[in-house]
């Protein structure tokens, strides 16, 4: 997804439609995905936080944030707010990502952000194939029912802006001779 259409600076489509901080609008959003971090936030009025704060039997019945995970979140919004083009150039490593997973033959969902997965085989075989990937030194997540539908496990990587041109080949080669 082009910048203009993901926020500038990353900051979301609220924020390219002109509706951050807007008295009416709230925002659900990943800490993991976007920050580097865990779990996720719900920003908006207070009487929709405070609402959901003493009702959501979800939120209600969950454990919260560790102070570590609020910290990495936080040094990472300063971070973006420092540095907003690091935002495209995850999109960018994103997209080269794909780019080079598909010319080496392997089916990889166009990205719309920093995410790039890849279909596997079968549910046993993207556990295996996450396995030997942790082996050869690439971490990668594994997706696979019940997490995904039936039929759509997946290696699941995440683009990150420091990456180089070497450090992106060398994940598309493990994950290509690894590949079930």
């Amino acid at each position: 997804m082009p910048s203009s259409e993901a926020g500038d600076g990353g900051r979301g489509a609220p924020h390219a439609a002109g509706l951050a901080g807007a008295d009416d609008v709230v925002v659900t959003a990943t800490l993991s995905k976007s920050l580097g971090s865990q779990g996720g936030v719900v920003l908006g009025p207070a009487r929709v936080v405070d609402h959901l704060v003493n009702a959501a039997r979800t939120f209600i019945f969950d454990t919260g944030l560790a102070p570590a995970a609020a910290g990495a979140a936080l040094a990472a919004l300063r971070l973006l707010e420092r540095e907003p083009e690091r935002a495209a150039r995850a999109r960018e490593v994103a997209a080269d990502l794909h780019a080079r997973l598909t010319a080496a033959g392997l089916e990889a969902v166009r990205p719309d952000a920093a995410v790039v997965s890849v279909r596997a085989p079968s549910p046993e075989q993207a556990v295996r194939w996450a396995a030997d990937c942790r082996t050869a030194g690439l971490a990668v997540g594994c997706f696979r029912p019940p997490s995904v539908p039936d039929g759509i496990s997946r290696l699941r990587l995440t683009a990150r802006a420091d990456l180089s041109g070497a450090e992106i080949e060398r994940a598309v080669r493990v994950i290509g001779e690894t590949r079930p």
